[in-house]
């Protein structure tokens, strides 16, 4: 089933002409949950992996044992939660049973766990170049697969990615089965298997990323919005004037779409635009791919797919939150590539 993001409340650059320049164009995802396979492009599902070719593992988490949680456990707990949550229960009456709460309580729980050798780096995303219109790639290449590791690492405390990019017609016998990490240090790098429904969409660059001036007037006309709705006028004497405008946000609505994609603009949020260069060459970087939890939220119900309009169950197991994905406080990692070489390290940060 395809994602539709519902239009925009207002053309920007007919408030802004400046803007028009500024316009990418970004690939959202729109994961969901289902049982991709490894011809599939997907979040958390199967990758097409060469058989002859060695699985990574993170050297810094090898074994004999570490501290974290079982990922049998936590898929476990998800699952009994999803079902709780959906069947029906009198008013004031438990969600869980004493059985579920012990399953539950055992999931959220670290323990020291045996692991064989460094942990398998977890597959968290494929994309065929097929699927997502104007995927960055090698000349030589048309799928792209990223893995972490499930434990934080210094200093950002994040997961430590790796993406390969490889021509899905030269494996020609795929590994059946990938190894598994027996240990997670952290349960939201687990995702949910999840089929993508990709969808390009124009962003403009964050409030952040804008020059000073152009910035200031778009926060003075989202205040004068503020005003006139706080007033009930319908009248207005500037820039940006309009029926409806008074719960519309630049940031929030018209700028940068939330949630898991391809290209497009940064996510800036807490901290300041600053400039990504390739540690190799010294080239710039540009953004590859927004890893987010979330496909929506509060701030930016606008950009919620239409054909999601109707979800009413609980918001942690909705087609919002399909991945179960968290980076930090709800916040998104980024990965940049060099403008240069794909074989350049690549960049992550968090924002």
């Amino acid at each position: 089933m395809t994602r539709t993001t519902p239009p925009r409340p207002l053309d920007v650059t007919a408030l802004y002409p400046e803007l028009a320049p500024l316009a990418r164009t970004a690939v959202r995802l729109h994961p969901r949950a289902g049982a991709p396979t490894s011809a599939d492009s997907s979040v958390g599902g199967p990758l097409l992996w060469p058989a002859d070719e060695p699985w990574p593992g993170c050297p810094e988490h090898a074994g004999p044992w570490h501290l974290g949680l079982d990922p049998e456990d936590v898929r476990l707990r998800r699952r009994i939660l999803a079902e709780a949550w959906a069947r029906p229960r009198a008013e004031g009456a438990d969600l869980l049973t004493d059985e579920e709460r012990a399953i539950v309580d055992r999931a959220t729980k670290e323990t020291r766990r045996e692991q064989d050798g460094p942990v398998p780096m977890v597959p968290l995303m494929q994309l065929y170049a097929s699927d997502v219109p104007g995927l960055p790639c090698p000349d030589s290449a048309d799928l792209l697969q990223v893995l972490w590791c499930p434990f934080d690492h210094d200093p950002d405390y994040l997961p430590r990615t790796e993406l390969r990019w490889r021509a899905a017609a030269e494996v020609v016998t795929p590994l059946a089965e990938a190894p598994r990490p027996s240990v997670i240090g952290n349960d939201d790098y687990l995702p949910e298997p999840c089929v993508l429904h990709p969808e390009p969409v124009t962003e403009y660059p964050a409030p952040h990323e804008l020059p000073e001036e152009l910035a200031e007037r778009i926060e003075a006309w989202e205040e004068r919005n503020e005003e006139e709705a706080g007033e009930g006028e319908g009248e207005g004497d500037g820039e940006g004037d309009g029926e409806g405008e008074a719960d519309v946000y630049y940031q929030y609505d018209l700028s940068v779409a939330p949630g898991s994609k391809v290209g497009g603009h940064a996510p800036w949020s807490f901290s300041a635009p600053f400039p990504m260069s390739c540690p190799e060459c010294g080239s710039g970087m540009r953004p590859l791919l927004t890893i987010d939890g979330a496909e929506w939220d509060g701030g930016s119900g606008s950009w919620r797919p239409l054909e999601d309009a109707d979800y009413t169950g609980h918001h942690t197991d909705g087609p919002a939150c399909a991945t179960h994905l968290n980076i930090g406080r709800g916040y998104c990692l980024q990965l940049y590539v060099c403008e240069t070489s794909y074989d350049h390290p690549h960049l992550q940060n968090m924002q």
